[in-house]
């Protein structure tokens, strides 16, 4: 979910609704999942959904109210590319716990009913009791409504309880307004989050299916090469001087083959995964074939007996003769292996354990349910004792750890930025509701939090903002009761906060610029601290429409106040005086408003200029390269974190430096014979603006170590990464040594060149 009034999604162009009914058709007729075909299914009637009620007006594009009837606080269904289907995600039939509910209070099935029941005696004590117990989860943010008036009753605000049921109202015989039953309540996640509950590693264990390939190696070595052994031995029984077939065989020869082929036709029946012994050409199936037409009485031509002796010397060749020291020790390492338990096998032993535990949290500690094969499991399950549990269904258990947030980036668990902003909702709701200073109340928010971050982006133009959790009529309720009551300041607890995220994101993943989910929560925690410092998001280049909102202008300054005179200041030949005397001109006269909303038309302008841009001109690319000088002015959130917010990651800025510039070369790496490196290119170049930020915070001497050493990391990389990032090296190391570039951002006659990620023309880096 977006939060701020222009962040808008980064892909719309490649989600248009008229293609995607088409993709969705062709997964769900032609994946080999069935669980991808079904998925695949749903949104293809979705997309249907869209387009007809497109046709027939009943949706508004890029409006942050864009289903007609529905106010915007209505969370709506919404797909990729953030185009609304027209259905609001609390409608839809009734579920099975409303059905539940209406039973068990003796009301009729429907939502207007359990709505009227829970505003009476026995519906309010119901409610409470939840509200008491906490034995209730919160899926859409609807969900908390009727709690929220439960607890306003109790707590005798009967006037914001009967002016909450009147917005309500209107919608009770659509929405579901009633909470979830749970087993117990919400787990604290002040100071443990979890990626996974137990339930969903449940559910991603059972999805796993035995590897095709490793069964049919199992099965090819427990059945098929013991079985070729035995073929090879009985025409090893006909040979002379190592020529197959020198003797006529005799009956019982002839019997032996005969039973033989009667096993085979057994085991081909009963094992299935491997095809190998199939095959005509094949070892096996040369041996076999062979030996049907010798047992059927058919004398086996020239061509056939050649086919048979080169297959037996070929394998007493390759492996030796079977009963041989060499062919014995081979099958004994075979046989080991496949007796090994499978992935699949020791998974079920997993869910075993997972089966005990409560569902819906995290796991304190994963080593108990990742520890070997244990006698009474192996007598239980028939699986050798001190089997390991492999890597793979470790990883998969790793993500329900419940621990600090630092803790599950070094294990592993947070893999990238991305990851961690779905995670830092789960902290920064328990958080903001701290604010809040009965227990209660503070569990009830905590929860409608969390389902809000669940609330996908709407596609929005015009610089319209994405609703924001305190406009949902259950929220402005309770707005009263936020107070520092409840233990440490309000703004001194989210700032503290704030700065923890701050430090890990930077810490984590240096060479990554935010992205818009943990933008969207550090404005959250900016705003309840009442810092003053704006958080600008990424703007989508095809949607873009060309202005900017004043927080954009703030942040450049801020970036001035910390980058003045530093290597930064030089390398982007920005003039941070001129945006300091921009932001003070701006500041005192009134912001133009474009669309309803107040814009900078100087840093706008300013934007344009350095990108070279035509005034009224329009394109993606020229759009992105606009939107990259703007990231180029502010950060992208960088100064306001380590200025505003005082973040300062260990250990120190010319590590994060230089591990930015691995990610730079790892990136550039990518670009080699793809046929669409402008993306990569455009994350290297952000992955490099990074790296000389965190440079433009070090002592001088120590800018000049660490750009000397760069070359070094580009000699770990193919030579083609080298050639590429050459010419941009070449002009960071002529800017650290007190030159510049010219006004194309060249110098040295085009061997050194300024590193930008858009580009109008063809980029230099291809």
């Amino acid at each position: 979910m977006n939060d701020n009034a222009e962040q808008q999604p980064l892909v719309v162009a490649s989600s248009s609704p008229q293609a995607q009914p088409a993709r969705a058709f062709t997964t769900a007729l032609t994946h080999e999942d069935a669980g991808t075909r079904r998925r695949a299914d749903v949104r293809g009637q979705r997309w249907r959904q869209v387009l007809a009620a497109m046709a027939a007006g009943r949706l508004t594009i890029g409006s942050r109210t864009p289903v007609g009837g529905l106010p915007s606080w209505v969370t709506p269904e919404v797909v990729r590319g953030g185009f609304a289907t027209g259905t609001a995600n609390a409608g839809g039939p009734l579920q099975a716990y409303e059905t539940e509910a209406a039973r068990s209070l003796g009301v009729t099935p429907e939502r207007r009913a359990l709505f009227v029941h829970c505003l009476t005696e026995p519906g309010l004590a119901w409610l409470w009791d939840r509200l008491d117990s906490g034995h209730y989860e919160i899926g859409v943010p609807e969900e908390a409504a009727l709690l929220t008036v439960a607890w306003l009753v109790r707590h005798g605000e009967t006037d914001a309880a009967l002016d909450l049921v009147a917005e309500l109202e209107p919608f009770a015989d659509r929405l579901r307004f009633l909470p979830r039953p749970a087993a117990g309540p919400a787990p604290d996640t002040t100071a443990a989050v979890h990626r996974r509950t137990v339930s969903d590693t449940v559910g991603a264990l059972k999805r796993r299916r035995p590897h095709p390939a490793v069964e049919a190696q199992r099965e090819a070595l427990a059945v098929w090469q013991p079985f070729g052994d035995e073929l090879l031995v009985h025409w090893l029984r006909t040979a002379r001087d190592g020529r197959v077939l020198e003797l006529a065989p005799g009956e019982d020869w002839l019997a032996r083959g005969e039973a033989l082929l009667g096993r085979y036709r057994l085991l081909a029946a009963e094992h299935t995964r491997c095809a190998k012994h199939r095959k005509p050409k094949e070892n096996l199936g040369i041996l076999r074939g062979a030996l049907e037409e010798t047992v059927a009485g058919r004398p086996l031509d020239a061509r056939r007996l050649g086919l048979l002796r080169h297959a037996v010397a070929s394998m007493v060749r390759r492996r030796g003769l079977p009963g041989s020291a060499a062919h014995t020790a081979l099958r004994r390492r075979q046989t080991a292996q496949a007796a090994l338990p499978s992935h699949h096998a020791l998974a079920q032993l997993v869910l075993r354990r997972l089966a005990v535990l409560p569902q819906q949290t995290g796991v304190g500690e994963v080593g108990p349910l990742l520890a070997a094969v244990s006698e009474e499991e192996s007598r239980a399950s028939g699986l050798p004792a001190g089997a390991a549990v492999p890597a793979t269904i470790g990883q998969v258990v790793e993500s329900a750890l419940s621990a600090p947030l630092g803790t599950l980036v070094e294990r592993g668990v947070v893999p990238s930025a991305e990851v961690l902003a779905e995670l830092v909702p789960q902290l920064v709701a328990a958080t903001t509701a701290q604010a809040y200073g009965e227990e209660t109340l503070r569990a009830l928010m905590t929860a409608n939090y969390r389902a809000f971050r669940d609330r996908r982006s709407l596609l929005l133009l015009n610089l319209e903002r994405q609703v924001r959790v305190e406009e949902l009529p259950w929220v402005r309720a309770v707005s009263g009761q936020r107070s520092a009551a409840a233990g440490e300041p309000d703004d001194e607890g989210a700032l503290a906060v704030l700065r923890q995220l701050g430090e890990l994101a930077v810490r984590a993943f240096p060479g990554t610029i935010l992205p818009n989910p943990l933008v969207r929560e550090f404005g959250v925690l900016e705003r309840q601290g009442d810092l003053g410092a704006p958080f600008v998001e990424e703007l989508a280049a095809d949607i873009f429409m060309g202005t900017f909102t004043p927080k954009f202008l703030k942040a450049a300054r801020i970036a001035g106040e910390l980058l003045r005179g530093s290597l930064y200041e030089r390398y982007y030949g920005v003039d941070y005086a001129a945006i300091r005397n921009l932001a003070i001109v701006e500041g005192g006269t009134a912001l133009t408003r474009a669309h309803g909303a107040r814009t900078s038309p100087g840093f706008a302008r300013l934007c344009a200029e350095r990108a070279g841009t035509r005034p009224r001109s329009w394109s993606v690319a020229a759009n992105g390269t606009v939107i990259e000088q703007a990231q180029i002015l502010t950060t992208h959130n960088l100064a306001t974190l380590v200025h505003r917010v005082g973040v300062a990651p260990r250990p120190g800025w010319a590590d994060l430096a230089r591990r930015c510039f691995v990610t730079v070369c790892r990136l550039t790496a990518r670009v080699q014979h793809n046929p669409r490196p402008l993306g990569t290119i455009k994350d290297a170049a952000y992955a490099w603006r990074q790296m000389v930020f965190h440079l433009s915070l070090c002592p001088s001497q120590e800018q000049r170590r660490v750009v000397a050493g760069l070359a070094e990391e580009t000699a770990r990389h193919p030579a083609h990464v080298a050639a590429r990032l050459a010419p941009a090296l070449r002009g960071l190391a002529l800017v650290a040594g007190g030159g510049a570039f010219g006004a194309d951002g060249t110098a040295d006659g085009g061997r050194a060149r300024r590193l930008l990620g858009w580009s109008t023309g063809g980029h230099w880096m291809r």
